[in-house]
């Protein structure tokens, strides 16, 4: 299944990045004449109500989903082992503070806190960045202060104290090697929500703005024609299962090799 999960994601990786290559068409090229037209040799996956080629805008709105991923988890988890590490090794005021932000940013319902903050601000690519950054951070967080705790009082942080050691240095040089890996894991579970909170906030008509190509805005086409053309709500939907199988396949695999008792268990 992992090596299945993979191939998932790297056939996602090398759809999004060489999109300009792979794409028959300019994804928003109108054709009003070619409307709606179903699959053929000319166009894969057919048409939408305004002539453009669906396929075309399928390969396109992956780059959207592998920017909002690539920058989202990226900020998520940069901030959240910092947020962690500090809440985890720093003193019992400062972990009292962070973990109670962490419970109330955790606390909103995800959709809720999201649509407001897009009414706040209007709908941008950027503004989905934050949104996805404020919604995962706490994860992150939580994870790498649990871990921080369970080795703040280990043999080795006591010697390297001892030894005069600073903050800084036992926490970049000892703990944050040995947080990595769970994270890594759950990165790569969170990339599927991640891309599904910018297709969901697409499909409301409050992600990306038109005509940038994205999964959710095609499948939110798709919905409103569903009785004349079923073409918009697959070329929508099946990107979307695919990657959240591929990413969840190999996060379980990357469990495996970094969790070895686990592995042997099963």
């Amino acid at each position: 299944m992992g090596v299945l999960g993979l191939i998932v994601v790297v056939v996602f990786f090398a759809g999004a990045i060489f999109a300009p290559l792979l794409a028959p068409y300019d994804p928003n090229q109108i054709n009003v004449q070619e409307r709606l037209l179903g699959p053929s040799p000319e166009h894969l996956l057919g048409t939408d109500e305004l002539g453009r080629d669906t396929f075309s805008r399928v390969l396109f709105g992956g780059r959207v989903a592998l920017k909002i991923a690539a920058y989202g988890i990226f900020l998520s988890l940069t901030l959240g082992i910092l947020l962690g590490m500090l809440a985890g090794y720093g003193p019992r005021w400062l972990d009292s503070a962070l973990v109670m932000l962490f419970d109330t940013l955790r606390a909103f319902p995800s959709k809720i806190l999201a649509l407001t903050m897009v009414a706040l601000t209007g709908p941008s690519l950027t503004m989905v960045t934050v949104i996805v950054v404020v919604l995962v951070t706490p994860s992150f967080a939580r994870l790498t202060r649990t871990s921080t705790l369970a080795l703040k009082n280990t043999e080795f942080i006591i010697a390297e104290r001892s030894l005069g050691a600073g903050t800084a240095r036992i926490l970049w040089h000892h703990i944050m090697p040995n947080v990595v890996g769970p994270l890594l894991i759950l990165a790569a579970m969170e990339v599927p929500v991640v891309i599904t909170i910018e297709a969901g906030l697409s499909f409301l008509g409050l992600g990306v703005l038109p005509p940038t190509a994205s999964w959710g805005a095609t499948l939110r086409e798709g919905y409103l024609l569903i009785r004349e053309t079923p073409w918009l709500v697959i070329g929508g939907s099946v990107p979307l299962i695919l990657t959240t199988l591929g990413f969840t396949f190999l996060g379980e695999a990357l469990r495996d090799v970094f969790d070895p008792k686990l592995g042997k268990r099963r």
